[in-house]
């Protein structure tokens, strides 16, 4: 879906009007008796949802009040989405949107509702089955409030989110470890960031044994790509350095997944695809904060060669990992890319990633699982964040109790705790043996892929933790 700027009637036919109240009634093109008709349920029912069909489109007036919560601005955003399911199941390619006296935020939350709820993959349905239904493509906002600042920077987010839907969504045998690379190669540089991929070889060099053991099990080779937003002015002299799990693919190795844990698994990528995506965002609207993003990428599969329960293996740092269950893969990747985070003297890390099946058990799928060391500050500040976009971020304890759950009778750590509980911790107390420097875990595995549709978070991939870091960010760069 495009958002656009409205010039002329003849865009589109179709309104919705955003109010506070009735009393703005009389600004609005409706009838006497559609007026009297509002006025009347709303006094009497508190009906704030109101839709005339003018036979071949629509005119709609949404009644929201005042109130400007957390929770409030969810609800519009919800509200959004009901409008945009709505037109799209009416065959309306387009829509008006008018708000006479609304609050900035208030239109803009309504309008994400909107145009997350308005995301379709369908790259591989066939023509005849994308004519089927008219998609609503195009929204027009004719509201004084909202800038040609607001329209352009907007405009990119929804980019950014609807670019890692789309990563995600991918079949595997579309996106495998090269191309994946690629694309955020392709889309990142022209968003304006640096970008490079380092293949095997240059893997090897690092010493990265994490992704290389990972990888041993598959037919194509692993990559490890850097993407760096670095604008001629900063805000702040050490950059921020976000970290994503990129497995294109999790089998769960020689720790063989359950069948029906397996048709999801191509979204075990979907961290490195959030940061790719908060990456480009950054870049199109060249917010003035040097960020950088690291994104080990390869498969999990069951290869001739493939690590098995008992190995180990020695990482960057000189520590060792016994390898228990191969499933617990993810934090190996991980653990390379927050060693080579070291050599950026990084302010802060964040990394992101769809790592334990314990963080959905614990919080659902409406929640992202937190950890931080050094770092309470800038984890009250994310949580801030969480709220206001509704990717809500939980804390988790890390006490040092957890990390005796990961230590091995052989090596200085196992790849997986020795209990049945507080997996998604220990996942974390894992991750914090390699690092020197301020750091938040976020665990996003609960909210990162949809198998039912939830509101305007769709069915699929959700982007989640695109709109967080961005509005995170976004606010750092401005503190300074």
């Amino acid at each position: 879906m495009k958002l656009h700027r409205f010039t002329s009637p003849q865009k589109s036919k179709n309104i919705i009007y955003l109010i506070k109240d009735t009393s703005v009634l009389d600004q609005l093109t409706l009838l006497d008796r559609e007026k009297e008709y509002i006025i009347f349920q709303k006094k009497e029912s508190d009906k704030n949802s109101f839709c005339f069909n003018r036979l071949g489109f629509y005119e709609m007036i949404e009644i929201v009040g005042e109130d400007s919560s957390y929770a409030d601005m969810e609800k519009l955003r919800k509200r959004g989405d009901r409008v945009s399911s709505f037109l799209t199941a009416e065959n309306q390619g387009s829509v008006v949107l008018k708000a006479p006296e609304m609050e900035i935020s208030s239109i803009l939350a309504f309008i994400e509702g909107i145009m997350l709820g308005g995301y379709h993959f369908l790259p591989y349905k066939t023509k005849d089955e994308k004519d089927k239904s008219i998609m609503l493509k195009d929204l027009f906002i004719d509201c004084v409030q909202f800038t040609d600042q607001h329209l352009e920077n907007f405009s990119n987010l929804m980019e950014a989110v609807y670019l890692t839907r789309d990563l995600v969504n991918e079949p595997p045998n579309k996106l495998d470890a090269a191309v994946f690379s690629k694309k955020m190669a392709r889309y990142g540089r022209e968003a304006g960031a640096w970008v490079d991929i380092y293949g095997k070889e240059k893997i090897i060099e690092l010493g990265m044994e994490g992704l290389l053991t990972v990888n041993k099990g598959s037919k194509t080779d692993p990559n490890f790509t850097v993407i760096e937003w670095k604008p001629s002015v900063v805000t702040q002299k050490q950059p921020i350095v976000l970290v994503g799990k990129g497995l294109v693919f999790d089998t769960g190795g020689i720790n063989l997944k359950p069948g029906n844990g397996l048709d999801t698994m191509k979204s075990d990528m979907a961290g490195g695809a959030a940061v790719f995506g908060t990456l480009y965002a950054l870049a199109r609207n060249k917010i003035p904060l040097h960020v950088i993003g690291l994104i080990p990428v390869t498969d999990n599969r069951p290869g001739e060669n493939a690590m098995v329960p008992g190995d180990v293996i020695s990482m960057g740092n000189g520590k060792t990992v016994e390898i228990i269950n191969t499933d617990a893969e993810g934090r190996l990747v991980l653990a390379d890319a927050l060693l080579f985070a070291r050599r950026f003297d990084p302010k802060l890390v964040i990394d992101v990633a769809t790592l334990t099946g314990a963080a959905v058990a614990a919080l659902g799928r409406f929640a992202i699982a937190g950890m931080q060391q050094d770092a309470d500050s800038y984890m009250k500040k994310l949580i801030e964040s969480s709220m206001r976009v509704y990717e809500r971020v939980v804390e988790l304890p890390f006490w040092d109790e957890y990390g005796k759950d990961i230590e091995s009778d052989i090596a200085n750590i196992r790849n997986i705790g020795k209990g049945k509980g507080a997996g998604t911790i220990t996942a974390g107390k894992f991750l914090a043996h390699f690092i020197e420097y301020p750091w938040i875990h976020l665990d996003i595995a609960t909210m990162a892929f949809m198998d039912g549709r939830e509101s305007y978070m769709g069915k699929g991939a959700t982007a989640a933790g695109v709109r967080l870091l961005y509005d995170f960010l976004e606010r750092e760069s401005v503190a300074g």
